[in-house]
């Protein structure tokens, strides 16, 4: 059996949306749930978020943007620390213990791309939001974007659709 070293890396990528905390619940049950266990389970994993700079965030904030930019920076930090410790809670009550949580800043394509190379990573696992068109043409889609940039392979995890 192969240790933590000698594991393939899985890096997931985590934003404060119920996409993504989905994504990762997904890949806890199905590569590191039961019959699994952390030393059973077939990756190392590295949850991975993406903090924005408070520039970015605010944007052409135009003048006066600048007061505002400690605020904003504090709004990030706390938004950061929460997605960590919930990714924390989700991991610990799938007893997946042995996860590593980061929080990068940056804009979250080139922060999970840079995650990979750094931890040699040999799947990166980012969830859906589902944008139609229009939003993803505005938006950008971090998916979109990681499925042809990451070196590795890239799982795309999508909630399903809920029946009316």
């Amino acid at each position: 059996m192969a240790t933590a070293e000698e594991k393939p890396v899985m890096v997931v990528g985590l934003d404060d949306s119920q996409h993504s905390f989905y994504a990762l619940e997904w890949i806890l049950d199905h590569f590191f749930g039961p019959p699994l266990n952390s030393h059973a389970a077939p990756f190392k994993l590295i949850i991975v978020h993406a903090k924005p700079t408070a520039t970015s965030a605010i944007g052409l904030a135009g003048p006066g943007g600048a007061d505002v930019l400690p605020y904003v920076e504090a709004d990030l930090r706390k938004i950061s620390s929460r997605v960590a410790e919930k990714a924390k809670q989700i991991c610990s009550a799938k007893s997946a213990n042995d996860v590593v949580v980061e929080v990068m800043e940056g804009d979250a394509r080139n922060v999970l791309c840079d995650a990979v190379e750094k931890h040699h990573a040999s799947m990166l696992v980012v969830g859906s939001h589902g944008y139609g068109v229009l939003k993803r043409t505005v938006l950008g889609s971090v998916s979109d974007y990681c499925a042809h940039h990451a070196h590795c392979s890239v799982m795309i995890v999508k909630r399903p659709k809920v029946k009316a």
